[in-house]
């Protein structure tokens, strides 16, 4: 079995294979962005996902991947250490600076942050850092470890479960922690500087950003993450911090490219699986892009349109396009088109107009408000054309679906 289109892999800090995931959008990207996850989670946790989704929607490409040990990475985790982090951020910069360009945001989520604070010093393309959640001292995760900490020490290494899973932990990991200068770190970062952060955040309390904010140097911003958790678990809080982000980043990355990948064929919709859920599909027509997938009730990651949604929004969209077209040629006083649609599978012997009497059939419910200073006689006449858009009429005719299999690539 292939690998979803976005997957790669490259040599991390250690020569072993790192796994990844390049997430892009379909214009040419207005720049690249390198997101390190946090301790012991993976480039697939929900935070890494939804808000690398939602840069993309933005035009940003992005790059996250698991550090060595980790998720789908080759590698001991135990050999592991904040600075071979660090290395590993620098070599995903070299791989991405080889096959498309350096990164110019580097983002990071709790100890990822502490992490690309420490790499942003050698990678010179990057012009902003953005931190979620990070602590000030990298050794602030040995609070993670409890007693166990003791141990590690007097022993040389313990196994310690984290997030429900074990881990093998070294003594080289706290003496490697406790080696890190941050303040003298973050001082010298010359770059622009975000840093999220919660206040009800219960894994690293909200001072860790006042004392990175107060270590850096002008340009640098704080945003309040209100009342969100430590690992972004809501959908709405992520999608808010991809939003700022892409917005501030924009200052220091240029606006967005116009100019779409590729040849754009009219007409030409390419769907395929985005590889982050089991039904998730990234949507391309020429520069534009969409997701698909399933509500969480049946399996999906409820991240984007489902396939009777996306039916609806284009009988929705080209019955207002039709009305409005009619109307401006008609200069009629139309304001605002409004189409709300439903669809379900029904009785068809409830159908009183229906041909077929038996079995389940398809309904569609269309309801449109029409807005402006129109006579009865003008909307009559438009809720007539609506039946007349192209997308309804192709829905009421004969359709032709020719399926083939793809050359392979």
């Amino acid at each position: 079995m292939t690998n979803p289109p976005n997957l790669i892999h490259f040599p991390g800090a250690f020569g072993t294979a790192l796994a990844a995931r390049l997430d892009l959008p379909a214009q040419v990207p207005r720049a690249f962005a390198l997101f390190a996850h946090c301790f012991t989670c993976s480039k697939d946790s929900l935070a890494a996902a939804r808000i690398s989704a939602a840069l993309v929607e933005h035009g940003f490409g992005v790059l996250r991947f698991d550090f060595t040990g980790l998720g789908g990475s080759a590698g001991d985790f135990a050999n592991t250490n904040f600075s071979s982090n660090v290395a590993d951020l620098v070599a995903a910069t070299a791989w991405l600076r080889a096959q498309h360009q350096a990164p110019r945001i580097l983002i990071g989520h709790s100890l990822g942050g502490a992490a690309v604070l420490a790499a942003a010093s050698e990678i010179a393309e990057a012009a902003a850092v953005a931190t979620i959640g990070a602590p000030f001292d990298p050794a602030h995760v040995q609070h993670l470890l409890g007693d166990a900490a003791l141990q590690i020490r007097a022993d040389g290494e313990a196994e310690v479960t984290l997030a429900g899973r074990p881990f093998r932990i070294q003594k080289q990991f706290l003496d490697d922690l406790a080696a890190q200068d941050s303040a003298a770190r973050i001082g010298r970062l010359r770059k622009a500087l975000l840093v999220f952060h919660s206040p009800r955040d219960t894994y690293v309390d909200i001072e860790n950003a006042a004392r990175i904010y107060a270590a850096a140097k002008h340009p640098k911003s704080f945003v309040s993450l209100d009342t969100a958790d430590h690992l972004l678990t809501q959908k709405s809080d992520a999608a808010y911090v991809a939003a700022v982000l892409a917005a501030w980043a924009s200052r220091y990355v240029g606006p967005a490219a116009a100019t779409a990948t590729g040849t754009v064929t009219p007409g030409v919709v390419t769907v395929r699986e985005s590889g982050e859920g089991r039904y998730t599909q990234d949507i391309t027509a020429g520069p534009h892009h969409l997701r698909a997938d399933e509500p969480e009730s049946v399996g999906g990651n409820d991240s984007g349109f489902t396939p009777y949604d996306l039916l609806l929004a284009g009988l929705g969209a080209c019955t207002s396009m039709t009305l409005r077209m009619y109307a401006e040629q008609k200069k009629w006083p139309l304001q605002r088109v409004t189409v709300t649609l439903r669809h379900e599978k029904i009785h068809a012997k409830d159908c009183a107009d229906c041909e077929t009497r038996e079995g389940k059939i398809d309904q569609i419910d269309r309801e449109i408000d029409i807005a402006g200073d129109l006579s009865d006689a003008q909307r009559a006449r438009l809720m007539d054309i609506a039946d007349k858009c192209p997308v309804h009429r192709t829905l009421r005719s004969e359709i032709a679906i020719r399926t083939r299999t793809a050359e392979p690539r």
